[in-house]
């Protein structure tokens, strides 16, 4: 195997073995007779500066060649080859002699794993297995450990197993992991026979006659590794080794071919034919790109990290020379390569299985099995071994409307499309032209598919692997592989719209009727359901354009729709959800639903119930298909809140529910909840606002009345609960009211570990506050031990009778997110006197950080302006706080310099340490 690093240029430069073996003989000459401690120690001396001057010099090529990942690995595993010989030789030389070995006494030394192929980024793992013929002796056992101790004082991280050859089989019938890791098993050192019985044995008794069940198991690894990355290879943070359409998904293949076919490198997958030799370049591309950002993010780290970061993608762009260009920044246009590199990982992981299926289908075995069916139309196209396949390979040449076809056949019959087919598909996706997209055929095909009552998410994807998607509908593949570089979108633009489709799909089936009991029950009350579909498709289509992606989006609807069949009333309202797809999100999340003028606001843009149910939908799934986690029950009974309220004042004769009849109607549910005299009644509704009342739910107005009269006469009394109707704990505050208490409540909560979802501020008329927060954990849970509820109760009542100082502990709690600080967010604050007749109304967009919104509370405190309500949202690394606030005295602020003060605070404010430094001064 002496030629194995071929390939690699100019190796000397990276180890000169003989020429740091020799020195090592000189110096262990010099030093003879001293003990095998002292001697190892000058071994590991030399060996350590021979292995920092190879890392140096392997690392100096990367930086000369940033793309060139494979030359990279390669070196880090040739150093690594040259340092093992020399110690081993070195140990068997000078540490323990064995004179005339006996054959128990032979061992050789092999690579395993990554480091097998000739493949290890500059953090990676040295895994390496000593084999002996029989049960290692004595003095195999002791050069073993030496070596070991050796590697370990040279700062490797070994990955170590010594074995039998017996027990190397044993070991390698049983674990698919041993079996995988000596199927690629490289001589390094040592006794060449051994190494040759060793692989001769695997090869007959653990490889031969088990190559379909060692598929069986890699797939169904990789299926369980994919789901536990997310499962998909669209994640904007994905993971460059383990993640969907990564390195381990290429070495999966190779590992499948050299088991299948005994392939010794990537280019025997052609000869095996399975692969061709245009996807072998293909392989060597994508394999190539992926292993230099491992080696840049191993670089920049000090460390194994995989996991490829936000801080990491703007400093992995940068070290990979991706500079801005077209209105894209250097990192969104590294992150799109990056997704097209995962893309093409899973078009030659599909194409490899078919290749491999065909194989296995010739000795009359298919390995995929799939469900014979015999639709009896298939407009030419033609059924081989149950999927659609292509009669002849210009098909689709003689009338490319039919690649839109295909699809629509496979959705219509529930077929799988033949491996061939899509390889022709993604072959000729080019003919797709300005006449085939006007093609009135073609785009009933195409929308067809989009609004399938089976399952168009599937098909939506396929077409898209396809480049299909992208060609037909051009503004789509502009935002193919584009990610959105915030931590609040979890996959690109075109990953994240074929899941909101999806979810469209599941909830007019009934699927996520839990989840979505509203827009479920609304689905089957649509005038046109095609509208919606075609309105998810098109809502963040514009995106990356550089303006407002819901305007020019809109202007994308307004060409579009036509062409695909759409009648003008479609278009207008297609374009309109576009144009407003934020609309609803912004005013439930950001704005106060008890607020009338909030409600008449909104209605005055949507105008009709049928607009009202399409927007419902659209946003519940766009919000959805952001990424795991960011959908819950808090945000479920906003939008439901406001979609009722606003559907109140659209219905006909909505104008008789005014606001003394909403008061009675309120006070009436609470005096049936309550078991209370009338007398005590009526001496409790006295002493509640009509704006307390409209502002809360009735199960919040019956907790708050118990608690009330519990309270007594009582100066303050605090009540912590699980609130599962909105995801999240309830916090309640009776107290006498007096200036600061919301930041100090605030405070209080930050420090309890909460975070605060929504506030509700209220003053009786005889002067007590009744607070209402509603707060989650980190993840975005309900607090729902008893313990960390006492704990919220404790640190508020706490800071409201000034028993500990709020600003020395907030000071001592660490103020940095590291992921966060990736991005620049200069902070804005929103000053509207028009969003609500009695409030000003305040919206601050800053980087989410820790305190943010105790150090805005205190600034409003300082600014002498009373909160009546505030409303908490987060979008990954940016928070947007909304806040209904008055003077002193109950009105608006209006004075010009007031309100310029106040800005000037909250943007002050807005940088945590700023407030937190006046009010240590």
């Amino acid at each position: 195997m002496t030629d194995f690093f071929s390939a690699l240029p100019n190796r000397r430069a990276i180890i000169d073995r003989r020429a740091v073996a020799d020195r090592l003989e000189q110096l262990l000459a010099e030093a003879a007779g001293q003990d095998a401690t002292a001697l190892r120690g000058k071994i590991v001396a030399v060996l350590a500066d021979a292995l920092a001057s190879g890392r140096a010099e392997a690392m100096r090529r990367l930086d000369a060649h940033p793309t060139n990942g494979r030359e990279t690995v390669q070196a880090f595993a040739f150093l690594t080859d040259q340092i093992l010989r020399i110690l081993y030789d070195a140990t068997l030389r000078h540490l323990y002699d064995p004179g005339n070995r006996s054959t128990s006494e032979q061992m050789v030394l092999l690579a395993v794993g990554g480091y097998g192929r000739g493949e290890m980024a500059p953090g990676s793992d040295v895994d390496i297995a000593f084999v002996t013929p029989y049960k290692p002796t004595s003095w195999t056992e002791q050069v073993i450990e030496s070596m070991l101790y050796s590697l370990w004082d040279l700062g490797l991280k070994v990955g170590h197993s010594s074995r039998s050859i017996d027990e190397m089989i044993r070991m390698a019938k049983a674990d698919l992991s041993v079996r995988t890791a000596l199927l690629e098993a490289r001589y390094v050192w040592g006794d060449r026979a051994v190494y040759d019985t060793a692989r001769g044995r695997f090869g007959t008794e653990v490889v031969k006659d088990g190559a379909r069940s060692f598929v069986a198991e890699k797939l169904a690894e990789r299926e369980a590794r994919h789901k536990r990355m997310g499962d998909s290879r669209y994640v904007v943070e994905p993971n460059v080794k383990e993640g969907k359409g990564g390195l381990r998904d290429l070495q999966t293949l190779f590992w499948i071919g050299k088991y299948v076919n005994r392939v010794d490198n990537i280019a025997g997958l052609v000869e095996a034919g399975l692969l061709s030799p245009q996807e072998l370049k293909q392989f060597q591309k994508a394999e190539n790109f992926l292993w230099a950002v491992r080696c840049h993010l191993h670089s920049l780290t000090g460390r194994e990290e995989d996991r490829l970061t936000f801080d990491l993608q703007l400093e992995v762009a940068k070290a990979m020379n991706f500079t801005p260009r077209a209105g894209r920044s250097g990192v969104e246009r590294f992150m799109r390569y990056y997704f097209l590199m995962a893309k093409l990982v899973g078009d030659l992981t599909g194409v490899f299985l078919a290749h491999l299926d065909d194989q296995w289908a010739v000795r009359g075995r298919r390995f995929m099995p799939t469900l014979f069916r015999r639709p009896r139309k298939l407009d030419g196209f033609v059924l081989e071994r149950g999927r659609i396949a292509l009669p002849e390979d210009d098909f689709f040449q003689k009338d490319p409307a039919r690649l839109l076809e295909i699809f629509a056949l496979a959705d219509k019959h529930g077929l799988a499309i033949h491996p061939s087919a899509m390889i022709a598909a993604r072959r000729d996706a080019p003919l797709i032209d300005n006449e085939t997209r006007k093609d009135p055929r073609a785009n009933a095909f195409f929308l067809d598919v989009l609004t399938s009552p089976r399952d168009p998410e599937t098909v939506l994807r396929w077409m898209n692997e396809a480049n299909v998607f992208g060609r037909f509908v051009p503004d789509f593949g502009r935002v193919v592989a584009q990610m959105q570089f915030d931590m609040y979108h979890h996959y690109t633009v075109d990953e994240h719209t074929i899941r909101a489709v999806g979810l469209l799909a599941q909830i007019e089936k009934g699927e996520l009727a839990e989840d979505h009991p509203l827009s479920s029950n609304l689905m089957g009350k649509l005038v046109s359901r095609r509208v919606l579909y075609v309105a998810v498709l098109l809502h963040d289509i514009a995106k990356g354009r550089g303006g407002d992606h819901s305007v020019l989006g809109a202007e994308v609807a307004e060409k579009l729709c036509p062409r695909l069949g759409m009648s003008a009333a479609e278009t207008e309202m297609v374009a309109w959800l576009v144009r407003y797809h934020l609309l609803m999100s912004a005013t439930a999340f950001k704005r106060d639903l008890s607020d009338y003028k909030t409600i008449m606001d909104f209605v005055e843009v949507v105008q009709s119930a049928e607009r009202l149910r399409l927007l419902l939908m659209l946003t519940t799934v766009d919000i959805r298909a952001v990424g795991p986690g960011v959908w819950n029950s808090w945000k479920r009974q906003l939008l439901s809140d406001l979609y009722h309220a606003a559907e109140e004042v659209l219905r006909l004769g909505h104008k008789s529910n005014g606001r003394k009849e909403k008061v009675d109607a309120k006070l009436a549910a609470l005096k049936s909840a309550l078991n209370v005299s009338e007398a005590e009644f009526a001496r409790l509704a006295k002493r509640l606002p009509e704006s307390y009342l409209i502002a809360e739910a009735d199960d919040i107005l019956a907790h708050n009345a118990r608690h009330i009269l519990a309270a007594g006469k009582a100066p303050l009394s605090i009540a912590a609960q699980v609130y599962p109707e909105r995801g999240a704990s309830l916090v309640t505050i009776y107290a006498a009211d007096h200036p600061g208490i919301f930041y100090r409540i605030a405070g209080a909560i930050y420090l309890a570990g909460a975070s605060i979802i929504d506030a509700r501020i209220h003053t009786t008329r005889d002067g007590m506050a009744i607070d209402n927060f509603l707060v989650q954990d980190p993840l975005g849970r309900p607090f729902d031990e008893p313990s960390q509820l006492a704990r919220i109760e404790r640190a508020i009542e706490d800071a409201l009778a000034n028993k500990q100082k709020l600003q020395p502990r907030l000071e001592a709690r660490p103020l940095s997110r590291t992921r966060a600080e990736a991005f620049a967010i200069a902070p804005v604050v929103l000053i509207d006197n028009k969003a609500s007749n009695r409030f000003t109304v305040i919206e601050i967009h800053a980087r989410d950080k820790p305190a943010l919104l105790f150090n805005l509370a205190y600034a409003l405190f300082q600014s002498k302006v009373t909160v009546h309500s505030a409303h908490i949202s987060t979008y990954g690394e940016r928070a947007v706080d909304t806040f209904y606030i008055t003077d002193l005295l109950g009105g608006k602020i209006e004075s010009k310099s007031r309100l310029q003060t106040l800005e000037r605070r909250l943007l002050d404010a807005s940088e945590v340490r700023a407030v937190e430094q006046q009010i240590a001064a």
